[in-house]
């Protein structure tokens, strides 16, 4: 038995923060009910690729859902919502503040009815401060958080990272304070509410930057591939691409003179006698290493740096990362079937449980699949289903 089976939460968030989060508690075996919007659905189903009608990208991130399409302003839906809140053991939600408390669903609500439940909510900016009320996308987030300030090439332009890391940072963090409140659940009894900020994650990111700022004022500036506080570490070009290196201590330092670049001379320089030294004269030495570097391939360099035990490795594009034996073999790449899309590749889960291992029991739902099993369960007639259906208070896919 996966660890949250039996667990109910119902999901009214849209996006990548909220779902994100959502589909974690869903691989850990949490029943989870997405409420969507009856016409467009959630926001994220209008991102391209399409696939037999459907967003991939969406499709990537709602597996182990169930889908309600339900209309939350209208006084049906709002009731329909609130009596899922009542039975659940979790409640996610991602909008604006103040949002969920006009449609009468917020915390107070909910807790009103339901004590035991944990309430999440994800904001951009959390629910205090001046800046609570405003609008927040992860780009937003990673600009305040001094992201995008410290990204990039030296002198380039502020860079966004590759990836949604606040949102997908806010999503994991959000997702272990559910677990902890719900643990706290179990042994005090009580839910709790759980206010999670885009900004508020990120930062929380910046240990290592922070470290430098309130130990000695040093802001952290764009540095390309390279670490700001060791050396050599970074990205490095050679004879057909980039190699990275890990050669932060003084051990694998000499390792990577002696055995891999071949140069014990650099071990005699002054500049470079210690893990303290490299980093100051970081520009000289990525240079004469560069010079060496671009003697040979990649594959090369990655074999002797592993018959060294110094580590390194290839500079991959996206699509040569999810092919490799690595990741197939650690199965973070899976086949599910789609009622829409059909065949589909799926990234796996990273925490591998030895007991009660995370899983994808279902694909990710089409707009409102589940809309007459999720009703019919909580007690509502197939009349009063019907009426709403035509009433355009809740839809299920045609046919």
């Amino acid at each position: 038995m996966q660890p949250l089976a039996g667990v109910m939460v119902v999901d009214f968030s849209r996006y990548l923060s909220g779902p994100y989060c959502t589909m974690v508690l869903g691989d850990y075996g949490a029943d989870v009910i997405k409420i969507e919007h009856p016409v467009h659905g959630d926001d994220s189903r209008e991102m391209a690729p399409f696939v037999g009608g459907e967003s991939y990208p969406s499709a990537m991130v709602n597996r182990n859902k169930r889908s309600l399409a339900l209309d939350l302003k209208s006084g049906p839906g709002r009731a329909v919502a609130l009596g899922l809140a009542s039975r659940a053991d979790v409640v996610v939600e991602n909008f604006r503040p103040g949002v969920m408390g006009r449609l009468g669903l917020d915390y107070d609500a909910v807790h009103a009815i339901n004590p035991e439940a944990v309430y999440c909510s994800i904001t951009g900016f959390g629910q205090t401060g001046p800046d609570r009320h405003r609008p927040g996308f992860d780009i937003i987030a990673q600009g305040m958080t001094g992201f995008l300030r410290m990204t990039g090439e030296p002198g380039g332009e502020p860079a966004k990272c590759g990836v949604a890391v606040n949102d997908l940072t806010a999503a994991l963090g959000a997702a272990n304070a559910i677990m902890a409140g719900y643990i706290r659940r179990l042994r005090e009894g009580g839910g709790q509410y759980i206010d999670v900020s885009l900004v508020d994650a990120g930062l929380a990111l910046t240990v290592w930057e922070a470290g430098a700022w309130f130990g000695a004022g040093t802001e952290p500036r764009p540095e390309g591939t390279r670490h700001r506080y060791n050396a050599p570490y970074q990205a490095f070009r050679t004879a057909d691409g980039y190699v990275t290196i890990g050669a932060n201590n003084d051990r694998l330092w000499e390792r990577l003179c002696r055995e891999v670049l071949h140069r014990p001379d650099l071990l005699e320089r002054p500049e470079y006698v210690d893990a303290r030294s490299r980093p100051r004269h970081a520009d000289q030495l990525a240079e004469e290493l560069q010079q060496v570097l671009r003697t040979a391939p990649t594959a090369d360099w990655v074999a002797a740096l592993d018959a060294a035990g110094v580590p390194g490795g290839p500079v991959l594009t996206y699509g040569q990362a999810l092919g490799q034996p690595q990741v197939l073999a650690r199965e973070m790449v899976l086949d599910i079937d789609h009622p829409a899309i059909g065949a589909m590749h799926v990234l796996g889960m990273p925490a591998k449980l030895s007991e009660t291992p995370a899983g994808i029991r279902r694909a990710a739902p089409l707009l409102g699949q589940h809309s007459r099993e999720i009703l019919r369960a909580a007690g509502h007639d197939e009349a009063q289903i019907d009426a709403w259906i035509a009433a355009g208070v809740v839809s299920e896919p045609a046919g």
